[in-house]
């Protein structure tokens, strides 16, 4: 496989986090913000299990990359995805059970998740390990961080706490804060996503749709 110009391993590990974000520019891996960012714990656990899968599948796509015949590459990429996701999940049930718990299936479902096969098959493929490495854990930061964001809001405002710390008390515990119950409902980490979507467009120029010519025209 010929090689191309690699991107510097500085811009590979920045340029997902803000600039092409893989949630709020490429709108990848948006159905996590649906059911595990309700509080600040499962979110960051998430993010950091997506990040570590996503970096170090790159990093093991890209070694072999030359040896993985064209027909079987999606499987190849599945089967080292599944490997690091089973890996991950042995982890969490180890060391952290009541959040493997409350992330239940979706620990797995990485396996599916568009970023981590899209950078598998979209750059691990054509540049060498270390660029990929750092564009797999640029996009996982990316992932992980919008995140956190909408889990921050929800947590904060649905329940007074973040992460798990008190900082509003609650009427249900004698205190003042009455919590939005509709931020802790998995429809609105939804709103949230698209209203991140909606703001990075906004200010973006280069993002928005360019209109369309008219083609009655004769003066443009």
């Amino acid at each position: 496989m010929s090689e191309v110009k690699s991107p510097t391993w500085k811009e590979a590990l920045l340029d997902p986090l803000i600039a092409n974000n893989p949630v709020m520019v490429q709108i990848l891996g948006i159905c996590s913000s649906l059911a595990v960012t309700s509080s600040m714990k499962t979110a960051f656990v998430m993010g950091v299990s997506v990040t570590l899968v996503t970096a170090f599948s790159n990093l093991a796509v890209s070694a072999v990359r030359n040896y993985i015949p064209g027909s079987v590459r999606i499987i190849a990429q599945m089967t080292v995805i599944a490997s690091l996701v089973i890996i991950v999940d042995q982890i969490l049930k180890a060391f952290a059970y009541d959040l493997s718990k409350q992330l239940s299936v979706y620990v797995g479902l990485i396996i599916t998740n568009c970023i981590v096969m899209g950078r598998t098959e979209g750059f691990a493929l054509k540049y060498p390990p270390i660029p990929s490495f750092f564009d797999g854990f640029g996009n996982g930061l990316g992932y992980a961080l919008v995140l956190c964001i909408i889990a921050t809001i929800r947590e904060i405002f649905g329940s007074g706490s973040w992460f798990g710390i008190t900082l509003f008390e609650t009427v249900n515990n004698g205190g003042w804060y009455v919590p939005c119950g509709l931020l802790v409902m998995p429809p609105c980490g939804f709103f949230l996503v698209g209203l991140l979507i909606w703001l990075v467009k906004v200010y973006r120029k280069d993002l928005q749709e360019q209109p369309e010519y008219d083609t009655h025209r004769e003066d443009y």
